[in-house]
């Protein structure tokens, strides 16, 4: 089963979940690890190519992956109305901020005028300074933006073991496989 249903994630919002879910805590540890790089390390290139290479090829899996939002069912939520109201402003939070996360390192990386990159596949115009000090300024925007979707992600993560292992419901099982009979809820 590729698509959603009223009950059950399919195959495709899986792998948008669990791939954007690797990519975002890899990218925050690489960026967390590459800011303390001196000019001799070895990777004080390389790193900072990765996190942006990755971070683009994760703009472009998270816009596919509101585009498949939009179109596709939305299984019901499960639990307490207060808790399906809170599933649904943090997902929506982590969207919004992610969104904001790529702009951010968009205008780090190219407030010099040169394009990313990606990966020597081929390079992202750089749009050029904007404002004074913009890499700067973004930049410490980019980080706290990282660090509350990090404290987010964790908070969701949380969310989905209570719904497993105290409420008993089957919130975590959907999003590891859309085979859950429609008549478990």
């Amino acid at each position: 089963m590729l698509t959603n249903t009223s009950n059950s994630y399919g195959w495709i919002a899986i792998a948008f979940h669990w791939l954007s879910a690797l990519a975002v805590f890899g990218l925050f540890a690489l960026g967390y690890w590459m800011v303390d790089l001196d000019y001799y390390s070895s990777w004080y290139k390389e790193a900072p190519h990765l996190h942006k290479s990755i971070g683009l090829l994760l703009a472009l899996l998270t816009l596919a992956r509101i585009g498949w939002k939009i179109k596709q069912t939305t299984p019901k939520g499960i639990g307490a109305k207060w808790e399906i109201a809170a599933a649904h402003f943090t997902h929506l939070a982590l969207y919004l901020l992610l969104l904001s996360i790529f702009l951010t390192g968009y205008l780090i990386s190219t407030a010099d005028g040169r394009g990313i990159d990606v990966f020597n596949w081929f390079t992202l115009p750089s749009s050029g300074e904007w404002v004074e000090h913009q890499e700067d300024i973004a930049g410490d925007i980019h980080r706290w933006l990282a660090y509350t979707v990090i404290g987010l992600a964790i908070l969701h993560a949380a969310a989905a073991i209570k719904h497993h292992v105290i409420s008993k419901d089957n919130t975590l099982k959907r999003m590891l496989t859309p085979t859950i009979n429609e008549d478990e809820e």
